[in-house]
């Protein structure tokens, strides 16, 4: 399948670019905070926005693993199980985002951890689920989410080919079809030498499903290229102001920078245009006007037999073409050529 519903809209091959503010833990554990990032990352024109309603026990039970990042150039140090546990939503948090995102336009997702999460996205009425990266070997999970219905998307950061292999499988094992591909590198920020972006297509070919592209290096130019290449959903992790506390701000998208992501791929859009050779609509009139054709190069009186120093090649284009220039000498004109005429079939015997 190269096209999936989306709630009421399509994703995947002729379709717009699916562009989803990543809004993640960004919200800091303040409801009225990612409520508000809900309205910027529309206004920015984002096509969907995700959330992540996990559950820390799900994933991690050591309380001494730690995680360093920065904020505002000082490195930062702290308990994964704190730093997740503060950032956890409220099950019932999850259908007032959707509700909200349906009033803005966007479309709601989220990444659960466990059934119980994946029951608390469906009773909230998320058209579209996410499995993490983090979680592409839990096939339990996915095979529950096939068994859902709801289109689903699989992140494959840190993965390998039989990874990857295996994740697709037990989801179209299980009764899924309405599947995309996220290709993401699992580092944060992501430099530009490990994003490889040529994955998309491969991915595409692989498992013939559509592909998109999930970004967290700094900046917008990645994601614009990954439409280039095919990706039919952008991802970008969204922050309201990059110097907040916590791990992800730093490299995530201020509202700006998603509405110009979102503008640099509508535009690279338009330039992708079609694959067929061929004149434009608009480069009619530049045949016309900028291509030569034979002209007259003095005055030439009917019945002239046309050498060769009797043509030249000029604009505009809209007599006979150059290549006809060999058929030209040695013929016979029928009437009267002016000098610097464009030369016409009807003007020879």
């Amino acid at each position: 399948m190269t096209r999936i519903p989306v709630g009421s809209r399509w994703l995947g091959d002729g379709e717009p670019c699916f562009v989803a503010a990543e809004i993640g833990i960004n919200h800091n554990g303040d409801l009225e905070l990612a409520h508000r990032m809900i309205d910027a990352a529309a206004d920015a024109g984002a096509d969907g926005v995700k959330f992540q309603n996990y559950r820390t026990e799900d994933f991690l039970s050591d309380r001494r693993l730690t995680y360093e990042y920065e904020v505002n150039g000082r490195r930062v140090i702290e308990s994964q199980f704190e730093m997740f546990k503060r950032y956890e939503l409220p099950a019932d948090a999850l259908g007032r985002f959707r509700e909200h995102c349906d009033d803005r336009g966007v479309v709601f997702f989220s990444t659960p951890t466990s059934r119980a999460g994946i029951a608390d996205l469906m009773s909230a009425g998320a058209p579209l689920l996410k499995n993490g990266s983090d979680l592409l070997t839990h096939l339990p999970l996915i095979r529950a989410m096939a068994e859902t219905g709801r289109p689903t998307v699989l992140s494959t950061g840190m993965a390998t080919i039989a990874e990857i292999d295996d994740a697709v499988r037990a989801f179209r094992g299980a009764g899924g079809t309405a599947l995309v591909l996220l290709h993401c590198t699992s580092s944060y920020p992501t430099p530009d030498e490990d994003v490889h972006l040529q994955k998309i297509p491969t991915l595409a070919r692989l498992f013939g499903c559509p592909v998109g592209f999930s970004d967290h290096t700094d900046g917008i130019v990645a994601a614009i290229g990954a439409r280039v290449l095919g990706a039919c959903l952008v991802e970008k992790h969204f922050t309201l102001d990059k110097s907040m506390a916590g791990p992800d701000h730093a490299f995530s998208a201020s509202p700006a920078e998603l509405r110009a992501l979102v503008d640099g791929v509508r535009r690279v859009e338009k330039n992708l245009g079609a694959q067929a050779l061929g004149p434009t609509a608009a480069e009619q009139a530049s045949r016309r006007d900028f291509r030569v054709s034979c002209v007259a190069t003095r005055d030439l009186s009917s019945g002239a037999v046309l050498g060769e120093a009797d043509v030249a090649l000029r604009r505009p284009g809209t007599g006979l073409p150059a290549a006809a220039l060999e058929w030209i000498v040695g013929r016979r004109l029928g009437r009267a050529v002016a000098m610097g005429s464009p030369l016409e079939p009807a003007d020879f015997l």
